[in-house]
């Protein structure tokens, strides 16, 4: 393997191929440190036509090719299994052009997410995507795992901001399909294959990404709820009467609002009362004088008349959106401190929601006396991250009957006509998951398609499909 290091060192530059443990290390583990793996080396290419050469030379050898962007994801797709080459995007990092006309702004994969929102600001526009690991999450790991976040409710997941994409190929050909079209109908749309493909069919490059109008009208509340079902009557009930101004829909249980204030008192929460049930919402409008304030006082009326709605904490300023906000967004890195949990990111249609949610904590309580959950997530888009926690010091015990835990929930959300990933993708954790719930014949038709496009397996493998 001397050779190909040699070879990719040419390519690239000796200073951008990293081979000591010391040096490879930050991009070998996730940053949860739950997955950990190992690289013949850790190449960091600056252009598409180095990348380009370097997965032709990894092709040639036989190599596999594992891409990496911000190293922000959930499920271990990132890190390699096999002691492949590991591909960081990170130096492809510019913004190629925006196109206020067009709304567009095309962005190489590098480029973090934040950057991408500041320099869409800068033109007067929005990029919409937003969550919470926006400051180091990048725009080809955001594309490759068709990211969601909190306002896929009005704008859409990452597979509906795209237009077109820049990809390599597993061969090392390029594949120009940088179009900023909105209508192409002239056959298949290729760059469907490789959003949330993670990485397995091909190395995106740079996209073509929706801008929208900036908002000039813009309204956060905080409300606790009597129940789920509640909150699924609220969201109705904004949504007949506000229509798209309905920009973001959370729900929020208590107990990941209890981790905020054990493991981060620096952040304030809205109301001191631990509610069962609490929903942060946003409602947004490009003519300033929309009276945001008026509609959704009309709708808040009746159910906090009837008990659907408890209190109501609105915004008066954008410094205390921005702290609402912080406080739903800072909820992963507390349970993070909180320990190890077993991690659900799941979909369903949203009238099921309150359901699952009884029969899930009914169906673990019986069989997990001395569990905690920790539910919170995008009810607007039907999107929960359901985790679970022991109460117990021994998280290894209770972290052995992952798979019991797993089976409990996951058949619910599949009766529920649900998936077992709503946003984070599959990676190395899902695998089995995966082969468990998908149809048969969808799983042949995906592995028709790697084979057609990836016959010799090089493209991240042992992620989606078995090793």
């Amino acid at each position: 393997m001397a050779a190909l290091i040699e070879a990719l060192s040419a390519i690239v530059g000796a200073g951008h191929v990293l081979k000591t443990a010391a040096d490879m290390d930050p991009y070998l583990h996730d940053w949860r440190r739950r997955y950990h793996g190992s690289a013949q080396c850790v190449v960091r290419p600056g252009s598409t036509n180095e990348l380009a050469a370097v997965v032709a030379a990894c092709a040639a050898a036989g190599v596999g090719i594992v891409p990496q962007g911000g190293n922000t994801g959930l499920v271990g797709g990132g890190i390699p299994r096999n002691n492949d080459v590991l591909i960081s995007l990170a130096r492809l990092n510019r913004i190629r052009a925006i196109d206020t006309d067009n709304n567009t702004i095309t962005v190489e994969a590098g480029v973090i997410l934040q950057h991408v929102q500041a320099a869409a600001e800068a033109a007067n526009r929005l990029f919409p995507l937003s969550l919470a690991a926006e400051g180091s999450a990048t725009i080809g790991g955001n594309i490759a795992t068709n990211a969601g976040g909190v306002q896929v409710l009005r704008y859409g997941n990452m597979r509906d901001l795209v237009l077109g994409l820049e990809v390599v190929l597993p061969d090392g050909r390029i594949w120009n399909g940088l179009r900023a079209l909105r209508k192409d109908n002239t056959g298949y749309d290729l760059k469907h294959l490789f959003i949330g493909a993670e990485g397995t069919l091909g190395l995106v490059t740079a996209a073509v990404l929706k801008l929208f109008p900036r908002p000039q009208a813009q309204l956060t509340a905080w409300l606790p709820v009597a129940s789920p079902a509640a909150a699924v009557a609220l969201l109705s009930r904004l949504r007949e009467t506000c229509g798209e101004r309905v920009t973001a829909f959370e729900l929020i249980g208590a107990t990941p609002l209890a981790m905020v204030r054990s493991h981060l008192p620096q952040v304030t929460l809205p109301l001191a009362e631990p509610y069962a049930w609490q929903v942060l919402l946003e409602l947004g409008d490009s003519w300033a004088q929309t009276p945001l304030a008026e509609m959704l006082e009309a709708v808040l009326a009746p159910m906090l008349a009837s008990g659907d709605v408890l209190d109501a904490v609105l915004a008066s300023s954008a410094a205390q959106a921005r702290a609402l906000w912080q406080v739903r967004e800072c909820i992963p890195e507390a349970q993070k401190r909180e320990g190890y949990s077993i991690k659900h990111d799941i979909a369903m249609p949203i009238s099921a929601i309150p359901a699952f949610i009884a029969q899930a904590e009914h169906a673990l309580m019986r069989a997990f006396p001395q569990v905690r959950i920790t539910c919170f997530g995008h009810v607007g888009d039907g999107n929960l991250h359901y985790n679970i926690s022991s109460y117990s010091a021994d998280s290894a015990v209770f972290l052995d009957n992952t798979e019991a835990v797993n089976r409990i929930v996951h058949d619910l959300v599949h009766g529920f006509g649900g998936s077992i990933s709503a946003e984070h993708g599959i990676g190395q954790l899902k695998i089995s998951e995966l082969r468990h719930y998908k149809n048969a014949l969808e799983l042949d038709m995906m592995r028709a398609l790697k084979h057609a496009i990836d016959p010799a397996a090089i493209m991240n493998p042992g992620k989606l499909f078995d090793a």
